[in-house]
């Protein structure tokens, strides 16, 4: 049950909103402990949302959720490598149009702290970093190295320009510098430099730093506020930033509201009783607040992050985060119990909650075609010839900017069998085939293979999966995907290969869709293949879930629905359904498409209800 807590004094801020406050003066400011926002008090009831991970159609309904919970302000990172997937060619439109997603922001009543990084863990491939960044064998990121700190030169000239004009005259009051340094502190020079990145391109707003209390001391920047991040409060955790920085307003950057989720894990949850209580002595300490997450939302595509403590694991699809909002945009009892909680702090009315979209269940879905792998590899791919293996990032592909994403086919010739051992040189899990004949798998626990002997030469083929670059910790130096050095046979070396690029963009899928060998479903088929099948819908599109895990068959592999993909799914679990946003639904005939790395089945269920996996509660 919620706490009861009594508040000495309720805040009414129906004049602090940002159209109200157009070309405002003073901004976000520090004094006494406690924030001013054009002169009056302020405290900051914040939620993060990330344009990037939500359909841009449900952008405006997320906002309007966030409103009727009570907060007033909106967190959102910046992700770099969507934003510059190759080098010099950059993306803000559509989905990732920051200046629209922010201008709609002010217009729902929400201020902005703006996290643009560069880096920004966020349990995202490589903390938002562009993998191109790691074609260079030297470089150092998150550090003043030239290479890095001229790449994000380039890339805050042409983000800034974007952010600056909505400081004040928009609703950006914070921006914060770099996210969580004090836990990787490789280049004491580094916070300085992107401080400076931020305020000789314009930015004027109130700096913040973010970090777990044992990085706090590590991650601050002269004229910045420390903010800190937590799940469980500590006794005296609050007072411990008054030991970095004195009479300045305590901020709670990231109160985590859940937590993510690893591919062969449980799906965590967050009593939600202990995290609305613990918010309640949080506000109940006179701190600024933000919930992060409010709303995950979904790592759509190859963009999940990964963990490497004592062992990689990456990260699921979802990243419902057992948040406020489900990955759908769904109530929990997170949100009315939070919603209860701001309304005593709050001196005026919370608007109405929105009505929630219904979700549809359209039954089973036939994958009626497949083509093999190899059948499709001579008519769509050109190979890479090369005496070495290439790790992913230094293919010569996409404007000299390599592959960041997806799979990686590597071809050579042997002759006879024997031991194949990798020498840890996958990344991060490689199916192995002598021509077309499944052999086993090479990843970080198994290295090592027996081929068996045959007559004269054959093909070699490894098919190598990026599953998602580490997003947190100090290895971030060590992303390189594919095979990142040598692979032996009987301890000779394997060398001239041919390699294939599987970075299943729209381009290449459009493709697919046209090419010949299509046939009909075998009763039993394994692959690697693509398969494909037809939803048909009468009416409006709705939100749906396609499980694929209640089928027989399906193992693990990745699903696209009229060219979008939808991520990675696999038996392993936890995550059992694939979240497909209606707006990407057509009214009649829908494409889906599967590429199964290994044992298919015939069809797929659409269902109204997410299916996330077992549960554990979070320690």
């Amino acid at each position: 049950m919620l706490i009861r807590l009594s508040f000495s004094s309720r805040f009414n801020w129906s004049e602090l909103i940002p159209l109200r406050l157009w070309g405002r003066t003073l901004g976000l400011q520090t004094e006494n402990s406690q924030f001013l926002l054009e002169g009056m008090p302020f405290r900051i009831f914040g939620g993060s949302m990330h344009y990037f991970r939500v359909p841009r159609e449900y952008w405006e309904d997320r906002m309007l959720k966030m409103k009727a919970c009570g907060l007033n302000t909106l967190t959102t990172y910046v992700p770099w490598n969507l934003h510059e997937q190759e080098r010099g060619k950059f993306d803000f439109s559509r989905n990732l149009d920051l200046e629209a997603f922010l201008s709609l922001a002010a217009k729902n009543g929400l201020w902005v702290i703006l996290r643009p990084g560069p880096y920004i863990c966020s349990e995202w491939d490589l903390g938002g970093l562009p993998s191109w960044l790691l074609q260079d064998p030297e470089m150092q990121l998150r550090t003043t190295y030239k290479g890095f700190t001229e790449a994000v030169d380039a890339y805050f000239d042409h983000l800034m320009p974007i952010v600056v004009p909505l400081q004040a005259r928009g609703p950006i009051i914070a921006v914060q510098v770099e996210n969580e340094y004090g836990s990787y502190a490789k280049d004491p020079n580094y916070m300085t430099y992107v401080k400076m990145a931020l305020l000789n391109r314009g930015i004027v707003e109130l700096l913040m730093t973010s970090d777990n209390k044992n990085g706090l001391s590590l991650g601050l920047v002269e004229g910045a506020l420390a903010t800190v991040n937590f799940q469980k409060l500590e006794p005296g955790l609050l007072k411990y930033l008054d030991t970095v920085q004195r009479d300045q307003p305590k901020m709670v950057m990231e109160y985590w509201t859940g937590w993510f989720d690893n591919w062969g894990g449980p799906h965590y949850v967050f009593d939600a009783d202990e995290m609305v209580n613990t918010v309640a002595s949080i506000l109940k300490l006179g701190a600024s607040i933000n919930l992060y997450m409010f709303h995950g939302g979904t790592n759509f595509g190859f963009m999940n992050g990964a963990l490497e403590a004592d062992e990689y694991k990456s990260d699921v699809t979802s990243y419902d985060y057992d948040a406020v909002l489900t990955e759908a945009g769904d109530y929990t009892s997170k949100f009315f119990k939070l919603r209860q909680l701001f309304s005593m702090i709050i001196g005026q009315p919370l608007p109405l909650p929105p009505m929630i979209e219904s979700k549809a269940s359209y039954g089973a879905i036939l994958l009626h075609q497949y083509i093999s792998l190899w059948d499709v590899l001579p008519s769509l791919l050109q190979p890479i010839k090369s005496e070495f293996p290439i790790n992913m990032e230094n293919l010569h592909l996409n404007d000299s900017s390599g592959q960041s994403y997806g799979y990686v086919l590597y071809e050579t010739v042997i002759f006879g069998g024997g031991h194949l051992h990798s020498r840890d040189h996958v990344r991060d899990r490689a199916q192995v085939f002598v021509n077309t004949m499944y052999v086993g798998e090479l990843d970080y626990n198994t290295v090592e293979l027996s081929l068996p002997e045959g007559q004269g030469f054959r093909q070699l083929r490894l098919l190598v999966e990026n599953r998602g670059r580490v997003n947190y910790g100090l290895a971030l130096n060590e992303q390189r995907k594919g095979l990142i050095g040598d692979v032996f046979l009987n301890k000779t070396p394997l060398r001239n290969f041919k390699i294939y690029s599987l970075e299943m963009k729209p381009g290449f899928m459009k493709s697919l869709r046209h090419i010949a060998g299509w046939s009909a479903v075998p009763d039993y088929f394994v692959g690697p293949a693509f398969f494909r099948g037809r939803l048909w819908i009468e009416h409006q599109p709705q939100d749906t879930f396609l499980k694929l895990q209640a089928s027989p068959g399906w193992e693990k592999g990745v699903v696209f629905v009229n060219g979008q993909n939808l991520g990675r799914y696999w038996k392993i679990g936890p995550q059992e359904t694939l979240y497909l946003p209606g707006p990407w639904l057509w009214k009649g005939s829908n494409e889906i498409v599967i590429f199964e790395e290994r044992t298919a089945g015939r069809i797929i269920q659409s269902v109204d209800i997410p299916y996330l996996g077992r549960t554990q509660y979070v320690d």
